[in-house]
């Protein structure tokens, strides 16, 4: 049974190669920096006197693929839908001369995905928002959270025009779609990897 298994992956991580879209994680423009520890990766932008940080886990980043009639309708050409990896992504500022860091808890919302036409609507949505310490990487379930659900909607603007002005925008989330594809895709191929040396170890 191993035999056939590590056989079965042996062929599986070819195809796989065979359809990685990115032999090198792809860039996210805007001067962003990347840093990736495992599944978790961090972008680090730096503008005058602030400091962004834009962070996401590509773990369960990829939306369940509906098995209904609805993937027929799209792609009659396609056998598989590509596979796309759209992470909850948390953005913190962290303004040089203050010791709170304001942080926007950001999701893409999974009925915007698709969507052409509707050219003003963003990719992406903030879903809670709060100050932290700077420098802790615990966040305390004591600070106020504002849920963007009951929000004005002229307060949740100015928060993503917030954003946009340090480069998280609708340019920046598609890139972000991107790398975190190209990243999962890799990890995945690691894991078939890792499994294949597990499975032969006698």
């Amino acid at each position: 049974g191993d035999k056939a298994f590590a056989q079965f992956l042996t062929d599986e991580i070819k195809e796989e190669k065979k359809i990685q879209k990115h032999k090198s994680l792809p860039k996210v423009s805007g001067g962003w920096e990347l840093e990736v520890q495992g599944t978790e990766a961090r972008l680090v932008r730096k503008i005058a006197g602030e400091k962004i940080t834009v962070t996401f886990n590509i773990n369960n980043s990829i939306p369940p693929s509906d098995d209904d009639d609805t993937q027929e309708e799209q792609k009659p050409d396609e056998q598989e839908p590509e596979l796309t990896s759209t992470p909850n992504f948390v953005v913190e500022v962290i303004k040089d001369d203050t010791k709170q860091t304001l942080v926007l808890d950001c999701h893409y919302p999974e009925d915007e995905i698709g969507h052409e036409g509707e050219e003003e609507s963003d990719i992406f949505t903030i879903r809670e928002v709060s100050f932290q310490p700077t420098g802790e990487s615990d966040w305390k379930d004591t600070n106020y959270t504002l849920n963007t659900d009951s929000l004005d909607w002229a307060l949740y603007d100015h928060l993503m025009d917030f954003l946009a002005d340090r480069g998280v925008d609708n340019t920046f989330a598609d890139e972000l779609i991107e790398l975190s594809t190209a990243l999962e895709h890799q990890e995945y191929i690691k894991f078939l990897e890792d499994l294949k040396s597990f499975v032969k170890c006698q």
